[in-house]
């Protein structure tokens, strides 16, 4: 077994993909995968994180929010609720609060 395989994945980014029976509604190794996407994500993130606060001048809500937003497009390749978790993510990374995060977009 590889070591990112024993790695528990955090109870936040686990609620995702919990059903009301407290079951995976997805094959462990697929929310494994959607895991590692997110995590990188959010790692990745954060040099472009930081430009648009410190060349744009907004805020870190205002760059949390734009984050959401964009993840929650069409084509993103996530769903709503994990670009919301990379943006939670992303935040803790960089130690911004992240209270005025909104829940995702309701499907259109």
């Amino acid at each position: 077994m590889f070591d990112d395989q024993l790695t528990p994945l955090p109870d936040s980014f686990l609620a995702i993909w919990t059903g009301a029976r407290q079951r995976l509604l997805k094959p462990a190794a697929e929310v494994r995968q959607r895991y590692d996407l997110c995590e990188d994500l959010a790692n990745h993130l954060q040099a472009s994180a930081q430009a648009l606060l410190h060349d744009d001048g907004l805020t870190e809500d205002d760059v949390l929010q734009r984050i959401v937003l964009g993840l929650s497009q069409e084509g993103s390749g996530l769903t709503p609720d994990e670009g919301v978790w990379v943006a939670r993510r992303l935040a803790e990374l960089l130690n911004w609060p992240a209270d005025g995060l909104a829940n995702p977009p309701a499907p259109a």
